[in-house]
């Protein structure tokens, strides 16, 4: 990237420079803006308040009694006639009316922006008179006796207007950002449309012939020698798989509520590094470093669709009347999406040999044991280790996080945000674990390295004490074990036996826990899956208000309407059908992808590695019922990535395939044709003329 720029440094610094000129115009030319503010309390009558221990004294009635009479007002206020009188008393500068902050009773708070600061002052005393005339007004519409009128009492005067800096300082930024940005970007342009014509040139021109070699023969040498250049060493340069190694570490042992400040849960370091690797992966893709290979297609095509739709549900959301908070939901649901790109761009389209690709999976599942290693501390010692851990300029997203219990068991959480988190994300791990310890390539390795991501992951599964947790145990085992040869079968289903009956010797009374677990569950009397089935209810509301594209994603949080515990419902209301086809895409698109690679697969190690990928995927697609899997950042960069490494590893093996001979193509292009067959690569023999 930094040698891009050096070359094309007349763009970049020209562009630049046009964005400083801008800025410095903007900030020269446009206006100071002021603001002014009141606030106004209602408070009840004197006739209301007589009784004792008021004796007629309205301010001490000034309760949340009349907050619904103040929500009217304000919408009064903020009304199209309201704004039409305002206008003819002189009130012409932009002016809103809400709730006080930080106000348990009904006060308003009204304010006014304008760039001449003496008018704004005007206008604010005009905006307060009229506010108690509309409330009288509103009260004698309606037949009230003017003894039982609700009053207004000034609290806070008009205040002197003060200069909003901020807001000019952030638009003068924004346009030497954009000049920046726009320097950039045209800066690889420039670099990919050079070296695009550069190509072109060399492609036309004709090849010299070698030194020693005349002829044909020199001139396919040197052809072989320009398609194929020389490989440069591995660790001269960082390639896909060490920068989605850096993802990997970022996310495994940062704490998932640690986040920037300002991005709520999407603002883990992990995020903004994979933000950083797309940057990278869009540099090299324009200067033509990177070409996406064959046949990995399927992937990016889905996440095409999931991002049309969330897309479609962002501007739904703008055509609402969306909070404040929606709105700041909606720009972290587009920042986690495009996170969701760039790990899918970067593991399908930026790593071309096999051999780094087998290197990223090996290290996603060392990492993902090293968590559950953690996990283990947790239970045992009845704590949470990340709670311990503090980084400078990252806060907690989730406050006041609590070490969740259930029965006399602490459910550990590692370092996730949650133990269902923590519990989905080692399911989806651990049949890449099994597949790794079987690989007959790692046979050579003590039998100890092999087996112990297998024992760390499906050993804290069940500390979990959660339902996910087993069945996605249950599904792994019910996928992988049933293709396993007989004698391997049967030692597996005796180890799992021989597991069972260790947690309930070493942990009394867990195996007894989940039973009772799953019996309440089936029996329907267990409170909170009573309590997520009458939430589903309450989802078709807002279903029925915005079916296609739903409420916008991101926008449905917690503090604002209430918990899912359902990825589909969480999906259907955010956004709507299209979004829960799309997402029901990337489930399927990750089973076909693995039912591909064991259809293709030439080895014991590809057909176990499709099997995984396969068990991987239904994982992800039954337990994302028991939970919103895609609110937690590990589990859904774990998810992208391993679908992403499905597809890439789909592409190996497509393009290693023989072709099959066709009535256009009757002999594959890898070989050469035999003389009796028709093939279009070989000049047709000449006709003589009778």
């Amino acid at each position: 990237m930094c040698r891009v720029l050096r070359r094309r440094w007349y763009v970049m610094a020209s562009l630049t420079l046009l964005g400083l000129l801008a800025g410095f115009h903007l900030h020269r030319s446009v206006p100071v803006e002021y603001e002014s503010q009141s606030s106004i309390a209602l408070l009840d009558s004197t006739a209301v308040a007589q009784l004792a221990p008021t004796f007629g004294n309205p301010l001490s009635n000034a309760g949340g009694s009349l907050v619904v009479t103040a929500d009217v007002l304000i919408r009064t206020l903020s009304g199209a006639d309201a704004a039409r009188a305002l206008q003819g008393l002189g009130v012409t500068d932009p002016y809103t009316v809400g709730f006080a902050a930080n106000a348990s009773g009904p006060m308003l708070t009204l304010s006014v922006t304008g760039t001449d600061r003496a008018r704004v002052l005007e206008e604010t005393n005009t905006l307060t008179a009229f506010a108690g005339e509309q409330l009288t007004a509103l009260q004698a519409a309606a037949g009230v006796q003017p003894r039982y009128f609700v009053q207004t009492a000034p609290v806070v005067l008009p205040q002197t207007p003060v200069p909003l800096l901020k807001s000019r300082y952030q638009q003068v930024l924004a346009v030497v950002i954009a000049g920046t940005a726009a320097g950039f970007t045209l800066s690889f342009a420039t670099e990919s449309a050079l070296t695009a014509r550069r190509r072109r040139r060399a492609a036309a021109a004709p090849a010299p012939a070698a030194p020693g070699l005349a002829g044909p023969a020199g001139r396919t040498a040197v052809r072989a020698g320009r398609d194929h250049p020389p490989r440069r060493r591995r660790g001269s340069r960082p390639d896909a798989t060490a920068l989605l190694s850096g993802y990997l570490a970022l996310a495994f042992f940062i704490p998932s509520n640690l986040t920037l400040p300002g991005l709520g849960g999407v603002g883990t370091p992990a995020n903004a590094y994979a933000l950083l690797c797309l940057f990278w992966y869009l540099a090299s893709w324009l200067t033509g470093r990177i070409r996406p290979p064959a046949a990995t297609r399927l992937p990016r095509t889905a996440m095409l669709v999931l991002a049309l739709a969330v897309l479609g549900s962002y501007l739904a959301n703008a055509t609402r009347g969306s909070s404040q908070k929606e709105i700041l939901g909606a720009d972290r649901g587009l920042i986690g999406l495009l996170v969701w790109v760039s790990l899918v761009v970067l593991a399908t389209a930026a790593i071309h040999d096999r051999s780094r690709l087998d290197v990223l999976m090996r290290r996603m599942v060392v990492m993902g044991a090293a968590v559950a290693a953690i996990g283990f501390y947790d239970f045992f010692t009845a704590t949470n280790i990340a709670d311990s851990i503090t980084l400078p300029g990252l806060q907690s997203s989730v406050p006041q996080i609590a070490t969740l219990d259930r029965g006399s068991f602490t459910r550990p959480r590692s370092t996730t945000a949650q133990p269902l988190e923590f519990g989905g994300m080692l399911a989806l791990l651990l049949p890449f674990a099994v597949q790794q310890a079987l690989d007959p390539a790692r046979r050579t390795l003590a039998r100890w390295r092999r087996w112990a991501p297998v024992a760390l992951m499906g050993g804290a599964l069940p500390l979990t004490v959660s339902r996910t947790s087993i069945i996605g145990v249950l599904l792994v085992v019910l996928v992988m074990v049933p293709r396993w040869r007989p004698e391997r079968r049967w030692a597996a289903i005796g180890l799992l036996c021989g597991a069972v009956a260790a947690f309930k010797v070493v942990i009394p009374g867990l195996i007894g826990t989940i039973t009772a677990l799953f019996a309440s569950f089936l029996s329907n009397g267990d409170s909170s899956t009573q309590a997520r089935t009458v939430k589903y209810g309450a989802i078709v509301p807002y279903l029925e208000e915005r079916p296609l594209f739903g409420r916008g994603f991101g926008t449905f949080t917690p503090d604002l309407y209430f918990f899912t515990d359902n990825q589909y419902m969480l999906t259907l209301a955010e956004t709507g059908f299209a979004g829960l086809a799309a997402l029901l895409l990337l489930f399927l698109t990750g089973i076909h992808q693995g039912g591909a690679i064991r259809r293709l697969a030439r080895t014991e190690n590809d057909r176990e590695l499709g099997q995984a990928f396969f068990a991987s995927a239904l994982v992800a697609l039954v337990i994302s019922a028991t939970f919103d899997s895609l609110s937690f950042p590990m589990f859904a960069g774990m998810f992208f990535l391993t679908l992403a490494a499905g597809g890439s590893h789909l592409g190996f093996l497509r393009r290693a395939a023989p072709q099959h001979p066709t009535v256009e193509s009757p002999c594959p292009h890898t070989a050469p044709c035999p003389p009796t067959a028709p093939c279009p690569h070989r000049a047709p023999d000449r006709v003589p003329v009778p």
